[in-house]
């Protein structure tokens, strides 16, 4: 019976332990929330600064926006799957589901790349006008957020391989990749209603 309770309170001390870390991941994304905040104060007010260049409207298309997002929307769900793989210790679903997740991720941000790289060919580059400048600062901070989540998803799967189960530290790493995935899904739901349906009205 003493054995059982020190490996209770064991546990209970490796979980007070580390949940700090997940508090702390936290406090950091709220910051995040100042920076993309102040970008997005920062394109309200040069949305309409064109300087004689292309409007939102000439250059967003639906079509493509649509499926970067449902690529962005789908992988928040298959990351949820993959949290459940983790409370269930099933490393090879977790590994399966962040792989899954990645190459969602590394569509979406193709994708993008390709948007950029067709705007800057035709003329419409960050150095065009004030609201392309905006724009093109908004959208490629958040897709640079994307990449270092698609860094942090290799990483967790290497540390994953060759495991059989998923200690406290490792769950709360996958926590706080949760947490950062799901928020640039808030990001972006801001991003494509704001910046580009909103500029294609």
């Amino acid at each position: 019976m003493a054995q059982n309770t020190t490996v209770q309170t064991a546990g209970h001390d490796e979980h007070h332990h580390e949940s700090p870390v997940v508090f702390g991941f936290w406090v950091y994304l709220m910051t995040d929330c100042i920076i993309f905040g102040t970008l997005f104060a920062v394109f309200a007010v040069l949305r309409n600064q064109f300087n004689g260049g292309p409007t939102g409207h000439e250059l967003f298309e639906f079509g493509g926006l649509g499926l970067e997002t449902a690529l962005l929307l789908v992988s928040s769900i298959t990351y949820g799957f993959g949290m459940i793989a983790a409370h269930k210790s099933q490393v090879s679903k977790v590994i399966l589901w962040l792989g899954v997740t990645f190459l969602l991720g590394l569509g979406f941000v193709g994708l993008e790349l390709r948007e950029f790289a067709h705007m800057i060919a035709e003329g419409a580059g960050p150095d065009r006008s004030a609201f392309l400048s905006a724009f093109f600062t908004l959208v490629s901070t958040h897709g640079l957020h994307v990449t270092c989540g698609l860094i942090w998803i290799v990483t967790l799967i290497v540390q994953l391989m060759g495991t059989t189960e998923i200690p406290e530290r490792m769950m709360n790493k996958l926590t706080c990749l949760s947490l950062f995935w799901h928020f640039l899904d808030i990001v972006w739901i801001c991003v494509f209603t704001y910046v580009y349906l909103a500029s294609m009205i």
